[in-house]
Parts: structure tokens; sequence; C-alpha cells
């Protein structure tokens, strides 16, 4: 676990909605050395997966995951919320914590065989990160592997990851056991 990184992350209490803790790592991209060091704790993992493209969870995903991108030297790709894509797009239910959404990814975006990361910033329940693992897996894309800065332990969700995709490594720079 980085500490630097998770003495800069902040609870909020009752945020979006009474008995969530929310962790806010704006603060992380306030301090531009702290934001720098997760970018390249981050990128210094996903460079050995080795990846064509970078696939970023709407929305703090694109935060952390273009720049991966630009610092390891593949393409980024963004999973956006429905009808936020102008192109083509293929779709997926995306449950999270809170509500049901869909995600999309352009038609296009990923070839088949091409290796891919996942970056997120936070991991609770799963079902984002399930939905952009299955959205590249519909484009013939390998997810190589994941990256985050934040699990929240205590819900399961790389529990849930793991036991539905058991070849796909996950890092996480931040932990958090307990509510």
């Amino acid at each position: 676990m980085s500490k630097r990184i998770a003495k800069k992350i902040l609870e909020v209490k009752d945020f979006p909605k009474p008995g969530i803790g929310f962790k806010d790592i704006t603060p992380v991209l306030h301090d531009p050395e702290t934001f720098r060091h997760t970018i390249l704790l981050m990128s210094s993992w996903a460079s050995t997966k080795e990846p064509d493209i970078v696939v970023g969870i709407e929305s703090r995903g694109f935060i952390f995951g273009a720049p991966i991108a630009l610092q390891i030297g593949a393409g980024f790709v963004p999973v956006r919320k429905r009808g936020k894509l102008p192109r083509e797009t293929i779709e997926i239910e995306a449950p999270n914590e809170y509500a049901i959404e869909y995600f999309e990814i352009h038609a296009d975006d990923i070839q088949k065989g091409q290796r891919v990361v996942i970056v997120d910033d936070l991991l609770a329940t799963g079902g984002s990160l399930a939905s952009a693992i299955e959205l590249v897996k519909k484009l013939g894309g390998e997810v190589v592997g994941v990256v985050l800065v934040v699990e929240l332990a205590f819900l399961a969700g790389l529990e849930k990851i793991k036991k539905a995709y058991p070849d796909i490594e996950v890092f996480t720079l931040v932990q958090y056991d307990e509510e």
C-alpha cells in the first residue's frame, strides 16, 4: 500500500447517500508530486503487461488512464456511459453499488488480439470493472491487467473479479479493509 497516496485520500461521510463513506481522490490530483507519484507507480506496473491499449472507465479512470497510456506508449480508449460516444458502439449493462448504468465503447477502438490494461480510480463491488472487461472481450481484446488507485476490500469486488476472471492480474495502490 502506498502510504503517501493513502494520506491524501479523504473520506466524505454520507455521500452520495446516507451511510456511504466516499473516498475522495481529488486531493491526490491537487498535489502535483503525489499525482505524478501515482501515475508513475501505475505506469510502472502497467508497462510490465506490454499493453497496446489502456482503457479508462468513466470518468475518473480517464484521469489516470490517459497519462498512463502516454507514459507507456500505448493508445487510450474510454469506456463511457450510454449516449456519450459519437460513432458506432457496443453496450453492456454496468451495475454498480448505486444503480444500473450502461457502458459503451466504440466498436472499432480495440482490435482482435490487442493487449489491454484497464484503469480505474476505485474498485467497490466490481460491477463497473466486470462490465469494462466484457466490453474489451466482445471486441476481441485480451485484458492483460487491471490497475486501480483504491480498492474497497470490504465490499469484496476483487473477489468477484478474480472468481469470474482468474487469469486477470489486478494491481491496487491503496486498499481499505474496513468501512
